[in-house]
């Protein structure tokens, strides 16, 4: 299995840290490997994994905060059923070398086009089967049991990260859910489970979303709600790759020291909106690969950029693109005049249960509706032209601004966005063969918010728990206007836990 990086935030993805020790040990002429609980599960045959890791550093410095974000992984396991829980028998070590050699991993330690961060696992033995859910075990802050032979945390546990220029680590404090494991349930596994068939060899990818999963919280600590998802791969022909240029000279757009373009890799939900699968930084030459993907997955690509002047350029959407497709040059439009500044949505995420003040996570992001033919639209993630990152903690009353229900925490997002409608291309028949002009109309937005517990490893909280706003502070149609600071009708959170 492997681990990839991700650049962007897309709907949040239910999973849980864990840090229980395997003890059970496997025998080599066993049928079946060891799992952390419970007894084997028979079968008939045994069949081989792979494992690695990616995530794209799209939050790393200059486009983020960060230097380095270090995690510290024990084990890696699968069950075979939907429904299992944290203490069912017949979860299978995928790593087993892990279990007595923790690895200590830098979730930045790649470029952000390189396919593989890390192997974790290699030709590991397990029965044969489908298997349903996978599930990863931290190494506590605390300690205890194995430990990895180096440490970069020096002092702040075993997992950290490091802010940009500062040498000092400063420690990543997981969920509650740090005993149970931290799981990619069947919803979070793209194309389906995964099955292993007797005598044959599967690669499994899992694709940790660092930006996505960090949440800085009031009194400047950080705090890991982890956002992953994992899915079969081939390492050799699933990859979605391409190059963003500009639409006027068809070259990479000139983006000065801190400008930057991001692509972000989107899938469908179950409302039917775009989500972010994973997110990237195009290189200096406007190149990108999101590589490897899950085999049988279908996925829509949008960039957009902004240059070190601050010239925002308009989304670009590319819809219905299977792995194994270089979509070649991808054009985005700069904006132009009194329109060339990006917009920037600022609101609210307010949190109550009943007459008390609750404290929550929220996931913000920004949604555009773009139309693919035959009177059918649909609601896409336009990523944050700053890269920002759209986690909250809402957890205080003090940055309440009056008007807010009564006894409710309260917390502040921003988010930059092009003021222009997104340029689409269909893919068909092997190609995209045009895109279309931006619609001369309204530039209109959606922000999207999803609501989770605290130190939970993303449970969905409140009711409801996804609050979809299509209004401005004034309740008119909320309007992208260029350069200038859009307030954003407040969302308020109730019957949270």
């Amino acid at each position: 299995m492997r681990i990839r990086r991700r650049n962007d935030v897309k709907a949040p993805v239910v999973l849980y840290w864990g840090a229980g020790l395997i003890g059970l040990i496997c025998l080599a002429t066993a049928l079946v490997s060891c799992g952390s609980v419970g007894n084997p599960i028979s079968g008939t045959g045994t069949g081989t994994m792979n494992i690695s890791l990616t995530d794209p550093p799209t939050c790393a410095f200059p486009n983020g905060a960060f230097d380095h974000v270090y995690v510290t992984i024990r084990s890696v396991q699968a069950h075979t059923s939907a429904t299992a829980d944290d203490s069912s028998a017949g979860w299978q070590e995928l790593a087993p070398q892990l279990n007595t050699q923790p690895k200590q991993i830098d979730l930045f330690a790649i470029a952000s086009n390189t396919c593989l961060l890390t192997a974790l696992g290699s030709n590991t033995a397990l029965p044969a089967g489908t298997y349903q859910q996978i599930r990863l075990l931290l190494v506590p802050n605390s300690g205890g049991g194995p430990l990895p032979a180096s440490n970069a945390c020096a002092g702040q546990g075993f997992n950290c990260v490091f802010l940009h220029n500062v040498s000092t680590p400063v420690e990543l404090q997981l969920s509650s859910q740090a005993d149970t494991g931290l799981k990619i349930p069947p919803g979070q596994i793209v194309g389906g489970p995964i099955t292993v068939g007797a005598g044959a060899s599967v690669d499994l990818n899992i694709d940790f979303n660092t930006c996505a999963s960090i949440i800085q919280q009031g009194n400047g600590q950080f705090r890991l709600k982890p956002v992953l998802t994992a899915g079969q791969v081939s390492t050799n022909n699933t990859g979605i790759s391409g190059q963003v240029v500009d639409t006027v000279t068809m070259q990479p757009i000139s983006l000065g020291t801190n400008g930057r373009v991001l692509v972000a890799l989107e899938e469908r939900d179950n409302t039917g909106t775009d989500v972010i699968f994973e997110q990237t930084v195009a290189d200096s030459n406007g190149n990108f690969n999101f590589c490897p993907l899950p085999s049988t997955a279908t996925f829509d690509v949008v960039a957009v950029a902004i240059n070190d002047a601050g010239v925002a350029y308009n989304a670009t959407v590319a819809v219905g693109v299977p792995g194994g497709t270089n979509l070649g040059k991808m054009p985005l439009t700069a904006e132009t005049g009194s329109s060339s500044r990006p917009t920037t949505f600022q609101g609210f995420v307010t949190a109550k249960t009943g007459s008390t003040a609750a404290s929550i996570d929220a996931s913000v992001s920004a949604l555009q509706s773009i139309s693919i033919g035959n009177n059918v639209t649909l609601d896409v993630t336009i990523p944050a032209e700053d890269a920002s990152i759209g986690n909250l903690s809402v957890s205080s009353s003090t940055a309440c601004p009056s008007g807010v229900p009564s006894n409710s925490n309260c917390a502040e997002y921003t988010l930059t966005e092009p003021a222009s409608n997104p340029r689409v291309g269909i893919f068909s028949n092997g190609t995209i063969s045009s895109y279309s002009t931006p619609p001369a109309t309204d530039v209109l937005f959606k922000i999207r918010t999803n609501a989770s517990v605290p130190l939970s490893g993303g449970t969905s909280d409140c009711l409801p728990s996804s609050v979809t706003n299509s209004q401005d502070a004034s309740s008119n149609p909320l309007k992208a206007i260029a350069g200038i600071i859009v307030n954003v009708k407040e969302i308020d959170f109730s019957g949270c836990s």
